[in-house]
């Protein structure tokens, strides 16, 4: 088995996590709408009726937009061969602050989830600090 470094784990994870979060929004989707309507593509102001699918859809693509900033700055940091305990488990702390963003973002608690998000973005810029010093 290959070693995976800990930014590329936790990469991996919360890649894997952001995929995920889409099926309760889509089972949501299909108990609402029926299957027919569920698997058309929806109209730009299709919106889910329950709120906690309305959050979900947002904590999804808050997941994927943030994504986008880590992913590349955990490789960057593997291929470089610049990991050190703090670019570990900065990566671990992200991970884990991305599940608990989405799980609070879809209980709708505001400053929980801004604090969750607050902390994957300090998680972010270690690893930025990492590569650029």
């Amino acid at each position: 088995m290959t070693h995976l470094s800990s930014e590329l784990l936790y990469t991996a994870l919360t890649a894997l996590f952001t995929g995920l979060i889409w099926v309760p929004i889509i089972i949501n989707r299909l108990s609402e709408n029926g299957a027919w309507s569920a698997l058309k593509n929806p109209k730009p102001d299709t919106r889910a009726r329950a709120e906690w699918a309305y959050r979900a859809d947002h904590a999804h693509r808050n997941a994927i937009e943030n994504l986008a900033v880590f992913a590349p700055l955990a490789i960057i940091v593997h291929i470089l061969g610049l990991s050190t305990p703090l670019t570990a488990a900065a990566a671990l702390l992200f991970f884990v602050n991305r599940v608990a963003h989405a799980v609070i973002y879809i209980m709708g608690i505001p400053l929980a989830r801004t604090i969750a998000f607050a902390i994957g973005f300090f998680c972010q810029m270690i690893l930025a600090w990492r590569i650029l010093m």
